[in-house]
């Protein structure tokens, strides 16, 4: 009995120097480039016509009579009036009315294109009293460009925009084409502005060599663990479905009830559903995430994420606690709407609830639906997609010259920051691009902290005047570098 004691003993200690030895030895998997020379930018002109950009309130419905029309047309022509060198050299073509396609030819046509995206819409303000400034009133004010769209995603068109009008005047010509694909509907998720921008792209045969979008960014002070920002390349996102639950019932007065009403019934499924999440894990995209994290952490956080041969199930259980975290690593479950009936003491004949589930690569909605109706387990409730749902994308690569150069130019301009691949947990533009391209990112080149993350769609959304000014360094970089690609 000693000797084995001692045996365990011996395989525990060993076991415990492994690990310990795993974690010390985690080589990083950052490239090592020298910054970026720092290209003069004026910064307060460029925050103006941010400002200016911000005050046309360019809407997105999903019914596309409610679009008003007159004022995405004035942002097209303040576009036209804002950026004449751009308007005067590149090819424009409208796509489906208020969609912008731009070309610019480079001198080697047979180099595989670069494609940036950034939409123009923006969602409707629920309670504009709230905000420190009118959301559409373009103010500049405390380092800061406030209103909606700021972040999301005017910010982007401004800073491509004004990146390309920079170039122009420096006399720079492009040997690779640079196509500026700007949507009109991506906060509806963009059946008429990208998806037809997408498709007539790939009409032509264009197979891009880089698609960047938005989606993810720098963010500052977000990573327990990690002191330095990181700066977050979106490789693929999530998908999207919505199932109804309903069941039926006889309906009459609430003095004579059945044993189960219909919102009874119903109540219980949602109860075991949400008692039963999709299994998750970390693997796919969110391990290479914090495989190129873990390197750069402090001791105590690289050594599970350097080990997760031992401490997945651990790691996994840990990060399940935490909302953000947890939607990370598996499809969410989100009960949205319930509905049952018009009046308090009228039993309901039909009690309905609708399910959001943002799904993770490797899941599929199918998958989803069949675990809904295992949790469920009641005949008496009725399942259905609400609307077609929508699939996890394809995940870019991680490797190669794409992701290389993508890379390349955020270490230069932001050279703190962490470059790690991550998943984007709501929707993009950039899915409708696949046909266009295997390399399709999502990364704004825009500093954030946790405080910011809450404004894109909320209160206050507002764009750093610096941030704004790095971005456009970021976008001018990018371009430069894609031409030796």
């Amino acid at each position: 009995m000693r000797r084995a004691l001692g045996l365990l003993l011996l395989g525990v200690v060993a076991l415990a120097a492994f690990v310990v030895v795993q974690a010390l030895r985690l080589p990083s998997r950052q490239v090592d480039v020298p910054p970026a020379p720092l290209l003069e930018v004026d910064a307060a002109a460029a925050a103006a016509r941010l400002a200016e950009a911000l005050r046309f309130e360019t809407i997105s419905y999903q019914d596309e009579a409610q679009l008003p029309h007159a004022a995405f047309e004035a942002f097209d022509a303040w576009l036209v009036a804002t950026y004449p060198k751009l308007h005067a050299r590149l090819e424009r073509e409208p796509v489906s009315r208020h969609g912008l396609l731009y070309t610019w030819r480079g001198a080697e046509p047979d180099l595989a294109p670069i494609v940036l995206l950034a939409h123009h819409d923006v969602v409707p303000i629920a309670s504009p009293e709230r905000w420190t400034h009118p959301p559409f009133g373009g103010v500049i004010a405390d380092g800061y460009v406030w209103g909606r769209g700021a972040m999301d995603d005017k910010g982007s068109v401004v800073a491509i925009c004004e990146a390309v009008e920079r170039l122009l005047g420096d006399g720079f010509t492009p040997r690779r084409t640079v196509h500026l694909a700007f949507g009109h509907d991506e906060e509806v998720g963009g059946p008429r502005g990208a998806v037809m921008i997408a498709q007539q792209l790939a009409a032509r045969g264009v197979r891009a060599h880089l698609v960047l979008d938005e989606g993810m960014a720098v963010i500052d002070g977000a990573v327990p663990g990690v002191e330095r920002p990181a700066a977050l390349i979106g490789v693929a996102e999530k998908g999207y479905a919505t199932i109804e639950l309903s069941v039926s019932g006889l309906g009459g007065h609430s003095s004579i009830p059945p044993r189960n009403t219909a919102a009874g019934i119903l109540a219980s499924a949602v109860h075991r559903l949400e008692a039963q999440p999709l299994p998750g894990g970390v693997d796919g995209v969110t391990e290479q995430l914090f495989l190129h994290l873990a390197p750069e952490m402090s001791f105590a956080y690289r050594l599970p994420f350097a080990n997760l041969w031992l401490f997945r199930g651990l790691v996994g259980r840990i990060l399940g606690e935490d909302p953000a975290m947890n939607a990370l690593i598996r499809t969410t479950t989100a009960v949205t709407m319930l509905e049952g009936s018009p009046k308090e003491n009228v039993l309901p004949q039909r009690a309905t609830a609708a399910v959001n589930f943002r799904i993770r690569p490797g899941d599929t909605s199918e998958y989803v639906l069949q675990h809904v109706r295992r949790a469920v387990d009641d005949p008496r409730v009725e399942l259905r997609f609400l609307r077609p749902p929508r699939e996890p994308s394809p995940v870019s690569p991680t490797e190669g010259e794409a992701f290389e150069l993508l890379t390349r130019t955020i270490g230069e301009l932001f050279p703190d920051a962490i470059v790690a691949p991550a998943l984007v947990l709501g929707g993009t533009d950039a899915r409708h691009y696949t046909p266009v391209s295997d390399a399709v990112y999502r990364f704004g080149p825009f500093v954030y902290t946790n405080d910011d993350l809450g404004r894109a769609h909320g209160v206050d959304e507002r764009m750093g005047v610096e941030s704004l000014a790095t971005g456009i360094r970021f976008y001018e970089r990018l371009i430069r570098n894609a031409q030796d690609s």
